[in-house]
């Protein structure tokens, strides 16, 4: 099942648009709070994101731009603001598509599902400087090697490049592969962090994770600072 993330800080224009998009089969996160906006959209590991221009603390167009540097998308940015230059630059920034409000429900599942078909036929290479990883396939390639992760490598790599250089926190990681780390032993965490360092290892890429005590885990080297 396909989920969209909602970016809004109106609450009942969030509910109303959940409402719509759950009926068309999709599962739905709204995101109205916005002290960790940028983590918590990662975390939830979008199909498609609808995002609002007018957002408190941090703009949509600053959002857009470093979820577009991260590789996470598509991004439909859905705003009041009608201005051609306001749709021209946030377009610039990496938005997929652009629509005002208030816009007729069957316009907005019309563009999603057309954004979601075309990205599911496309090959994404998420671009960490000295490595790229395509998330499609699972493969990472450095320079004219490549090899192939298990999926639960995948997501963990994925994790540390689109937060880079903040550091991933345990529990983000226990979601991701998981759901969350009720009937999950630590242990099993730190088994998986083993292989894919072991694996990174094959292919030059040592000592690219770091473990921050009590934390998390960060990934530092190449074009991470």
């Amino acid at each position: 099942m396909e989920k969209i993330v909602l970016v809004e800080d109106d609450i009942f224009l969030c509910g109303e648009l959940q409402n719509i998009l759950e009926k068309e089969g999709y599962s739905v996160e709204c995101i109205t709070s916005f002290d960790n906006v940028l983590e918590d959209i990662a975390l939830a590991d979008p199909s498609l994101i609808v995002l609002d221009l007018n957002l408190p603390k941090l703009s949509g167009f600053d959002i857009c731009r470093i979820l577009r540097a991260r590789g996470i998308g598509p991004i439909l940015v859905l705003t009041s603001r009608m201005q051609l230059r306001d749709e021209l630059h946030a377009l610039d920034l990496g938005a997929d598509d652009y629509l005002t409000k208030p816009c007729h429900p069957k316009r907005l599942i019309a563009r999603i599902q057309k954004l979601i078909h075309l990205y599911a036929n496309m090959h994404f290479l998420l671009d960490a400087g000295d490595f790229q990883l395509d998330e499609n396939t699972n493969v990472l390639y450095v320079g004219k090697n490549s090899i192939s992760l298990s999926d639960n490598e995948s997501t963990i790599i994925k994790a540390l490049v689109k937060a880079a250089p903040s550091v991933v926190k345990k529990e983000e990681l226990f979601t991701l592969l998981w759901g969350g780390r009720s009937y999950v032993d630590e242990n099993i965490l730190q088994v998986n962090m083993t292989r894919l360092r072991k694996t990174l290892d094959e292919v030059g890429l040592s000592d690219r994770i770091k473990t921050v005590r009590g934390i998390g885990y960060q990934l530092i080297g190449g074009d991470c600072k």
